[in-house]
């Protein structure tokens, strides 16, 4: 009997970088020539809004950034923003092909990302093609690492918790979700990750 019925993954620090992380907001900030210690002091509380599908993108912007008058336009700086997404090197995305094409589980994303990025990585990794089931912070309203999220999860997906895998590189993320009865992985790289699968009698433990 295949050990577990679900599978959720993390997508930034998993997937894909953490593409609105502080090193891409550097990056963007740099790029327009804006005030980061300004724009810091103005992220933090817009940013756990947006990501919870609360305010929209614009709003996010009008908070962080077009306050005042800029020379570029929201459109551009938004896809600056999604720009910052890449595969993460020595990520799980092959491991994540693996799983879904086994069909021996179901295969979902748990994750935190605001509805324009999470929509952009989604379509341009082809994560659809592999993900039954999307639990967003922008589509369920809720954020990691509190409790609610992965109780929604479970409600949703009818799974008895510990018949659920969850793979995030975050130790408060993992503690979270341990704490409803999920099982656990927290992630630090694909070979790290199959081995532990490997144990877990998921996947084959050699490196690909």
């Amino acid at each position: 009997m295949f050990p577990f019925d679900v599978i959720l993954f993390d997508v930034g620090g998993v997937l894909l970088t953490n593409g609105w992380d502080h090193r891409g907001r550097m990056a963007v900030l740099n790029r327009f020539h804006l005030d980061v210690e300004a724009f810091e002091a103005r992220h933090a509380e817009p940013n756990d809004a947006w990501e919870r599908g609360a305010i929209s993108a614009d709003a996010y912007l009008d908070a962080t950034v077009f306050y005042e008058e800029r020379s570029f336009t929201r459109a551009e700086f938004l896809a600056a923003i999604c720009e910052q997404s890449q595969a993460l090197p020595h990520g799980a995305l092959g491991i994540l092909s693996e799983l879904a094409a086994s069909n021996k589980c179901r295969v979902g994303a748990l994750n935190n990302e605001a509805r324009e990025p999470n929509e952009y990585r989604f379509d341009r990794f082809g994560l659809r093609r592999y993900f039954e089931f999307a639990f967003s912070s922008c589509y369920l309203g809720l954020r990691k690492p509190g409790q609610e999220i992965f109780c929604r999860a479970l409600d949703i997906l009818g799974a008895p918790p510990e018949r659920v895998l969850f793979i995030d590189d975050r130790a408060e993320n993992v503690a979270g979700a341990a704490s409803t009865g999920m099982r656990t992985i927290q992630f630090c790289d694909a070979d790290a990750l199959r081995t532990e699968l490997a144990r877990l009698d998921v996947m084959q433990g050699q490196a690909r």
